[in-house]
Parts: structure tokens; sequence; C-alpha cells
């Protein structure tokens, strides 16, 4: 006679990796989604908040299947373990989030002139719905001080053209997206080259000094100096003359969590003052990244022209 012994299976082993690997597989397409397709920043958010409750869900039930195969020897340790591993990602990334909302500075955003911050070109069109964006208050100068103490503008000795220039490459090689632009014409080469048709005999009619067929050039553009700053045309928002000012969109690598920043350059005497500023678009709370990606673009800028960055 044979005594055959039945292995008791514990059911929640297995119904917490269903759940467990639901919520990674439901968290994986959001993600994608907000990455690389059409979901918005605040859709987004409430989605990892929902795929984090399977999940939570899923926890109490491996660790009862892993209880009950030390007690009886219940089948179901191995689905306990998946169920525990894919479980990790869906609850780790909101409670880095949530890490990062209580020990991070409760700001929007950072600037480097806390005095007269860089206005922005243009408003990007988001809406906020489920995640509004407060007004800046009045004590965010006093918290970013205490926050980011380092976070200042640069100064660089030479022509506005030639920082303007190195903001460009920066910002694209920091995947910064130009999206506006004003004063850009302060950032021209002071010598430009530009085709002209006037003859001889038109410039002599205008007034101007007649040249001799020796000094005009057979064929090819003339150089000509950058216009005076009274012949651009003023600025609208009351920006100084001698300033530029360049609008970028970026995104976090992973999460593609959306950024604006404006970068303003203004020539005094010798000296190109550089300045940034960087913003949430969404959301009461920057986590801390509008500080990372200002800080990375200036000493990406120090880098570019490097050996003329001043105090």
């Amino acid at each position: 006679m044979h005594i055959r012994y039945d292995r008791p299976v514990s059911r929640s082993a297995f119904l917490a990796r269903r759940l467990a690997l639901f919520s990674l597989g439901l968290l994986l397409i959001v993600v994608l989604a907000h990455r690389f397709g059409p979901l918005s920043t605040p859709d987004f958010v409430l989605l990892v908040l929902a795929t984090a409750v399977p999940a939570a869900l899923a926890v109490p039930l491996a660790l009862l299947g892993l209880a009950r195969l030390w007690q009886i020897g219940a089948l179901g340790g191995v689905a306990s373990a998946w169920a525990l591993i894919y479980a990790v990602l869906p609850l780790a990334l909101p409670g880095y989030g949530y890490y990062l909302y209580v020990s991070k500075p409760k700001l929007t955003e950072v600037s480097t002139d806390l005095a007269d911050r860089p206005a922005f070109v243009s408003l990007p069109d988001a809406p906020q719905n489920l995640l509004p964006r407060p007004a800046l208050p009045d004590n965010a100068g006093e918290a970013q001080l205490a926050a980011y103490p380092g976070l200042n503008g640069r100064r660089y000795e030479g022509a506005i053209d030639r920082v303007y220039q190195a903001v460009r490459k920066v910002a694209t090689e920091n995947r910064l997206v130009v999206t506006a632009s004003r004063g850009e014409e302060y950032g021209l080469p002071a010598l430009e080259l530009r085709p002209t048709t006037e003859s001889p005999v038109e410039a002599e009619a205008e007034g101007a000094v007649p040249a001799t067929q020796d000094a005009l050039p057979e064929s090819g553009p003339l150089p000509t100096a950058r216009p005076e700053p009274s012949l651009l045309v003023p600025l609208s928002d009351g920006e100084p003359e001698g300033t530029a000012r360049l609008q970028f969109a970026t995104r976090t690598l992973v999460l593609g969590l959306p950024f604006d920043a404006v970068v303003r350059l203004r020539e005094e005497a010798e000296m190109t003052l550089v300045d940034i500023r960087v913003a949430s678009r969404y959301g009461p709370h920057d986590l801390g990244i509008s500080d990372r990606i200002a800080e990375g673009f200036l000493h990406a800028l120090d880098a570019e022209l490097l050996g003329i960055a001043g105090n």
C-alpha cells in the first residue's frame, strides 16, 4: 500500500505574483506613454499612484505565502519571492517621489538672479488639470538661498556673441530645445557677411563715399558691422538694450518630466552676464530637479568657455 502526501498550496502566493506582475507591466506602459507618447504629466502622476495599489496588496499576500511555506511547507515560496521582486519598482517610484517631496525645499523654480528673475519669452501652453502650479510666494528667494546658496550667475570676459553661441551649443548637448528667443540680434557676430546688390552709382546717389574700382570686390558678400542698438527693434517687455534671452524646454531623461528654462545674456562693458531660470511646468514642487538642471547647464557652460569665466 502506497501512501501519497498532498502538499498544500498557498493561493495567496500565486495571487500576489499576479498582482505584482500586473502592477509592474502597467507601470512600464505608463512610463513609456509619458516619456514618448501623448500621456500628460498630471495623468502620469495619477496613474503611477494607481499602479502602486496592486503592488501594495501583493506584498502582504507574498509574506503570507512565505509564512505558509515555513509553517506547513505550502507550495508557493518561489511565487512569493517573485511577487516581492515585481513589486519593488511600482512601490519604489512613488516612494522616492515622496522622499524628494519632503526632503527638498518646496519650490517650483530656481533662478540665479532673485532680485530680477529672467522673464520667460512666452508661457508654455500646458493645462494644469490635477497638478496646478501655484504662484511664486514672497519668500521663494529666501527659501532658495537657504537650500541652494551656490546657485549663482556667471560673468564672462568677452562679447555677447561668443557667449551666445556657447549657450546654444551647451543647450543642444544637454537636450534643451529652443522654444522662443528675444533680442537674438545681439548674439550675432560683430561682423556678418551679407550679399549686396547696390551698384557704385546707386551708392553714390545715396550720398555714400564712392569707392574706387580696385576697392570693390569682383563678387561675393561684403562684410558689414553689427547694427547699432538704436537701430534694432526694441523689446516689447521692457528689457534693456544689449540683452538677449533664449527660452528652452527640456524633459528628465527617464520619466520625461517637463521643465522650462530661460537664459538671459546681458552685455556690460567688457563682460557678459549670464543668468538662468528653471521652472517646473506642473505641480507645487519641483522635487529639486530645477536646481540640478540649472547647475548642470552652468557647469557645462563654464567648461565650454573655460578660461574666460569671471567671478
